[in-house]
C-alpha cells in the first residue's frame, strides 16, 4: 500500500541544503548542543557505493544528516562502505548501529534491501530507511523517488541545447533504477525534438561490484566515446563515476548534465561548473529529514513514501546562467513540469 504522509510533503519543499565536500573517511559521529541532549542519539546513516565525498547521491543523504542534527541536538553517526564487501557486512552494520542506540537507520541506496529486511525484525523499536527500494516491515520506510520525471525534464533540457542533434546517457550501472532515469530523458529528448534528436546510451558496468557507481575514470572514458560520435550533451547518472562524464565533457566543451544534486554547485566540480547545464534533482536530503523529524516526533514514517514533481521531492537545476539564455529551455522544461504534474504528460520508467 502506498502511503505519502503530510510531513513528507513539507521536507521535501524546504531550501535548499549546502553539501559539504568531504573526502571519504571512516566512521564519523558529530557532537551535539550545549543543550544538555550529548548522549541522545538519533539518526545514523550508512552510505552506499561511493560514499561521502561524491557530490551526488551519498552527499545528499549527508546533507539531510547535517540538518538534523543541527535541528535536533543530538549526536549522528556515518559509516562508509568497504569495497567488495556482503551483505552480511551490510546486514552487521546496520544492527551495530540500531543496538547502539541510533534512531533512525538509513541505509542510502537499494543495496542495502536483503540487510534492512533481516536487521529491522531484530530490532522493532527502532525506525529504519532505505532509500531507492522498497523493504516491507511495520519499523520500515521506504524512501523513494521518480527519478523518471526529473529525467525526463533533463532530456527536454538536452533536446534544446544541443547543437549536433545527438546527445549522451552515461549509467553506472546495468540495472532497473537506472533504467527509470535513461527512460525518462530518452522520452524528454523524443517529444521535445520530434524524434530529430539521437540519444546515445552506455552503462559502465553490469554490477555495481565492478565500480559503476564509483570510477570517475570509467565515466570519462564513456564520455569521451560519445562525445567522439557527436554527442554535444550528456546525461550522467552514475555516482562517483558521473565526476569523470563531467570532466571529460569540460574538457571537450559541451554541455553535462548533473545528477541527485546541484552538481553546478559542488565545490570539488568548480573547475567544471560552466559546461554543467543543469542537473537532474532528487531530495536524497529532505528525505532523510523528513524520516529523521518524524521519529524526533514520535510519529515514525513507515511504507513507501515516494517523492515526485507534485511533492519538489525531484527536479531540475537551474543554477547556470547559461541555462536562462538558450532559446526556449525554460519555457519547454515549464511546459514539462506542469503536463507531468497534471497528467497529460506519462513519463516512462523502462
Amino acid at each position: 500500500m502506498r502511503r505519502i504522509s503530510k510531513l513528507t510533503r513539507v521536507a521535501v519543499g524546504v531550501a535548499s541544503i549546502a553539501l559539504a565536500a568531504t573526502a571519504c573517511g571512516g566512521t564519523s559521529s558529530d557532537s551535539s548542543s550545549s543543550d544538555g541532549s550529548a548522549d541522545t542519539k538519533g539518526l545514523a546513516i550508512a552510505y552506499d557505493i561511493g560514499g561521502k565525498g561524491d557530490q551526488s547521491f551519498n552527499d545528499a543523504a549527508y546533507a539531510g544528516l547535517q540538518k538534523a542534527q543541527k535541528e535536533f541536538g543530538y549526536k549522528t553517526a556515518d559509516i562508509e562502505p568497504t569495497e567488495g564487501e556482503t551483505d552480511a557486512d551490510k546486514e552487521q552494520r546496520l544492527a551495530s548501529l540500531a543496538k547502539q542506540g541510533y534512531n533512525p537507520v538509513i541505509g542510502v541506496g537499494f543495496a542495502y534491501g536483503p540487510a534492512m529486511e533481516a536487521v529491522a525484525k531484530k530490532y522493532p523499536k527502532t525506525t529504519f530507511g532505505i532509500v531507492d527500494s522498497v523493504v516491507e516491515g511495520e519499523n520500515v520506510a521506504s524512501l523513494v523517488f521518480a527519478e523518471e520525471q526529473a529525467s525526463y525534464l533533463a532530456g527536454v533540457a538536452a533536446a534544446k541545447a544541443t547543437k549536433t542533434n545527438t546527445v549522451g546517457f552515461v549509467g553506472g550501472v546495468d540495472i532497473p533504477l537506472i533504467h527509470k532515469f535513461e527512460a525518462g530523458y530518452k522520452q524528454g529528448v523524443q517529444d521535445t525534438s520530434g524524434g530529430k534528436v539521437k540519444v546515445i546510451s552506455q552503462y559502465l558496468t553490469q554490477t555495481a561490484e565492478e565500480g559503476g557507481f564509483s570510477s570517475p575514470d570509467k565515466g570519462k572514458a564513456a564520455a569521451e566515446g560519445q562525445i567522439e560520435k557527436n554527442a554535444d550533451v550528456i546525461y550522467q547518472a552514475a555516482g562517483l563515476s558521473g565526476q569523470g562524464v563531467i570532466e571529460a565533457a569540460a574538457k571537450a566543451k559541451v554541455w553535462a548534465i548533473g545528477v541527485d544534486s546541484d552538481q553546478y554547485k559542488q565545490a570539488a566540480l568548480a573547475n567544471y561548473k560552466q559546461y554543467i547545464l543543469t542537473s537532474a534533482l532528487k531530495d536524497v536530503g529532505g528525505a532523510v529529514y523528513a524520516l529523521a523529524k518524524s521519529v524526533e516526533d514520535g510519529k515514525p514514517l513507515t511504507g513507501t513514501q515516494t517523492f515526485d514533481l507534485k511533492v519538489n521531492g525531484v527536479g531540475l537545476s537551474e543554477s547556470n546562467p547559461e541555462f536562462a539564455k538558450i532559446a526556449g529551455l525554460s519555457e519547454a522544461v515549464a511546459k514539462a513540469k506542469e503536463g507531468i504534474i497534471d497528467g497529460s504528460i506519462k513519463v516512462k520508467t523502462e
